[in-house]
């Protein structure tokens, strides 16, 4: 599964997405710590689908027997092979080597904030490959969905509200000037982000074979985006 090429670029590249270390390290932790909570055992197979550097998955590892770490660009994948070289419950994988992963194999599937960055065509044949590896059991979670009626200015002032309380307000202000000026913003203007009403999404999950609900908390700090819960059907 190839996203739109290029987003794939950009994530391959160095940005500043996160305006200081202290934003990108509270990030990955309280992602991971909800992940966490999501992990049925300790005997569960994890997958994260568009992980990103993921830098705390060991925090998932630690209630899991391992967690896979699938994200686009080679660069970030390097980077967590690299980080998590010495644990064995921890593995970076790209989208190429998730396919060939056996039928039913995971017990919990977890994609945040990746959805905007597909085609429809894209994240049906996404939602077409979790349903496959699932295990009957299982459990997928799609995080950060964006409606169509949230804006830029809901999503400074969720980054501001973000930032102040965790300690790296300033450094935020100064990050909205500089992804401003970014090719972030220019991408985003340009091709633009996928968006999904609620019914549109749940819609989507159903089609793929899913059961679906929407959970009362998106899973990142934006609440204005939504997280989705599934089960194969």
């Amino acid at each position: 599964m190839v996203a739109m090429s290029d987003w794939r670029s950009f994530w391959d590249s160095a940005h500043s997405i996160y305006v200081n270390a202290r934003h990108k390290d509270v990030h990955y932790r309280e992602i991971a710590d909800q992940i966490a909570g999501f992990v049925p055992g300790p005997g569960a197979r994890v997958l994260d689908y568009g992980s990103g550097e993921a830098i705390h998955a060991d925090r998932v590892a630690a209630v899991a027997t391992q967690v896979l770490l699938c994200d686009q660009a080679p660069s970030v994948r390097a980077a967590i092979a690299a980080r998590f070289a010495a644990d064995p419950r921890l593995r970076a994988l790209s989208p190429e080597e998730v396919e060939k992963l056996p039928d039913r194999s995971l017990d919990l599937i977890v994609s945040n904030s990746m959805t905007q960055y597909l085609s429809a065509a894209e994240l049906d044949r996404v939602l077409g490959l979790w349903h496959r590896l699932l295990a009957p059991a299982g459990a997928l979670i799609v995080a950060d969905v964006i409606p169509p009626d949230t804006g830029a200015l809901t999503d400074v002032m969720a980054l501001l509200r973000y930032a102040a309380a965790n300690g790296f307000l300033a450094a935020a202000l100064g990050g909205l000037v500089r992804t401003a000026m970014s090719p972030y913003s220019r991408l985003r203007s340009r091709i633009g982000v996928t968006r999904y009403t609620q019914s549109e999404f749940m819609l989507k999950l159903r089609s793929a074979g899913f059961a679906a609900e929407r959970l009362t908390r998106n899973l990142e700090h934006n609440a204005a985006r939504m997280t989705f819960r599934a089960r194969p059907l």
